[in-house]
């Protein structure tokens, strides 16, 4: 198959385009969340929120008008998303829910404390059916097990146990409200990290729950997981790398074959960059979006703070490679060897990874405080550039506060 052949700077207009972080937003509104996320497969999770918590940092980036309230309400109200793994922990579209049954049966066949989360079991189906959504500390069970990081209560280790294997789903996050609506303790927008759990039923629709798994091949499967992964980053390639994080038993052998395969059916394109040697791989449905990134993107150019766990920043290697930015998220290293700082996100200008800035939303103040801004080298700090900078961070001040 002929191979796709982009300039560097070709290609990242490509990444960003696909990406929905060039020129004009394509995403708009909570319609706009669904259709990013349902192009990308999955956005990562983390509970962490010093100016707002990865996904919600994500999609604020791509989607006009987003709210910090509607993630939490396609979440826990309307239920069009949900909470599970694949790219580590997840937010995808609840209809994705079919594809993962191996991993739940893997939880099904063994679990840390598998007996001690069994003697508690009906127990704990009972308390749901009759009480409705529960966290662990409504359940009275305070005896300690060994767990995945470290020991921990098995009402916790029961309700993940029963949550990975598919018995229960995250009803919502936050504080104590049954019907998830959102009331005084529990408003979309303000939710926290404690997890309500309730029985699958109640979550997600029957006809999802009874539909067979469409890849119960292992290898079909993994395919089927390399081909989503390429088009959640846009340009991928086939070596080792963080993007592949979440598919249990991706071998590179097996990895080459599945690229092999690909090629073959012609559900992907080769890709040549000017001056790098490795090939990259586009979905064969964007090989005519590659071709338009050679003409000139038309619109202003956007400032974007990126998040750190943003699918395109997913393979590090290949944004040094492509947008000469080599990024670390500094998080869990020492602080007295941070270069930069504890949650420090890149900068987004046109085209170009420009920079990171530090920077912390206080609830109580309702103000975005900047610790730090630091450009790349080469980086003028034009008036443009400036007037970019404070049009962001007020875009990002008002996404916090709402």
């Amino acid at each position: 198959m002929a191979e796709i052949r982009l300039t560097r700077t070709e290609a990242r207009r490509f990444i960003l385009y696909k990406q929905g972080l060039l020129g004009e937003y394509r995403f708009k509104g909570k319609n706009g969340v669904l259709d990013f996320i349902r192009q990308a497969g999955c956005i990562q999770f983390d509970p962490i929120d010093v100016c707002g918590r990865s996904p919600e940092i994500v999609l604020q980036s791509r989607v006009s008008g987003f709210t910090r309230a509607m993630l939490y309400e396609l979440l826990y109200v309307d239920r069009k998303l949900l909470d599970y793994f694949d790219k580590n922990l997840a937010i995808m579209p609840v209809e994705d829910w079919v594809y993962f049954e191996r991993e739940r049966e893997n939880h099904r066949k063994w679990e840390r404390s598998h007996e001690e989360i069994r003697q508690v079991h009906d127990r704990i189906i009972a308390a749901l059916s009759e009480k409705g959504p529960q966290c662990s500390a409504d359940l009275d069970i305070s005896q300690k097990v060994d767990w995945y990081w470290s020991e921990t209560k098995l009402s916790r280790a029961a309700l993940e146990h029963m949550y990975f294997s598919g018995e229960l789903a995250i009803h919502h996050k936050g504080g104590k409200a049954a019907s998830g609506k959102a009331g005084p303790d529990h408003a979309p927008g303000s939710w926290g990290n404690n997890k309500y759990y309730d029985l699958i039923e109640n979550c997600i629709p029957e006809e999802i729950l009874k539909a067979p798994d469409p890849y119960p091949d292992d290898f079909e499967h993994r395919k089927w997981r390399v081909l989503r992964r390429i088009g959640s980053l846009g340009l991928l390639w086939n070596r080792a790398s963080d993007a592949w994080l979440g598919i249990p038993g991706l071998k590179a052998p097996e990895r080459n074959d599945i690229f092999d395969r690909l090629l073959s059916e012609g559900s992907i394109r080769p890709v040549r960059v000017e001056e790098i040697n490795r090939i990259f791989y586009c979905l064969a449905e964007d090989a005519q979006m590659a071709d338009s990134c050679k003409r000139e993107v038309s619109g202003r150019e956007r400032c974007e703070f990126i998040a750190p766990l943003d699918n395109m920043m997913w393979d590090r290697n290949l944004v040094k490679e492509i947008f000469d930015f080599d990024y670390k998220w500094e998080i869990y290293t020492p602080q007295s060897q941070r270069r930069y700082g504890y949650y420090v996100l890149p900068i987004l200008y046109g085209d170009r990874l420009i920079g990171r800035i530090e920077m912390a939303y206080e609830k109580k103040e309702r103000k975005l405080h900047v610790s730090n801004i630091w450009y790349e080298p080469g980086v003028r700090e034009t008036r443009k550039l400036e007037r970019g900078i404070t049009s962001a961070l007020k875009r990002f001040e008002a996404f916090n506060g709402s």
